[in-house]
């Protein structure tokens, strides 16, 4: 048995990865808990940590499984090639991914970093560039901005249309 590389159609791994699953290949799906904005609220997802990509383990020969139902899989694109060799991946770095993975589990990649700068897009001070602070539980932030030559702590909603990342 080895593991191999899918490429899978857009915003699609979970359900090719499901669907793989449910037709008997042994499937990995390295997913990342990253902090969006929902409806105004801040909220962990999780999403692959490789996007339009998953790992499917196949095996060689007369006994083998046949490959041929992969391409047909609803969410997925075809299995990755090199040429017509198809993208083998080692074992030790599957591995790893799932050791990485079990560590991201505690602690979800930010929407904003401290110290990272940003903009006010609505209100009253729309426009002004500022210093992402904080967060201050579910619905509220706290930006650093310079007002009348003097640094103010400001409390904002981290909605899409009140804050943005200069990026």
């Amino acid at each position: 048995m080895h593991w191999y590389l899918v490429h899978t159609k857009p915003k699609q791994e979970k359900c090719a990865f499901q669907n793989l699953q449910q037709q008997g290949y042994r499937c990995y799906l390295p997913m990342l808990p990253v902090e969006k904005l929902h409806l105004g609220n801040l909220t962990v997802v999780d999403e692959p940590l490789f996007p339009r990509y998953l790992f499917i383990q196949l095996e060689q020969g007369d006994s083998a499984k046949s490959w041929a139902p992969i391409r047909s899989t609803k969410g997925v694109n075809r299995l990755v090639c090199f040429g017509s060799e198809p993208a083998r991946i080692d074992d030790t770095l599957i591995d790893l991914l799932r050791m990485q993975e079990a560590s991201f589990q505690h602690k979800p990649e930010r929407l904003f970093k401290p110290g990272e700068r940003v903009r006010l897009t609505e209100g009253a001070f729309a426009g002004i560039e500022g210093s992402y602070q904080m967060a201050e539980g579910e619905r509220r932030v706290m930006v650093l901005i310079e007002l009348l030559s003097k640094p103010v702590a400001m409390r904002v909603s981290p909605t899409s249309k009140n804050i943005g990342a200069l990026r």
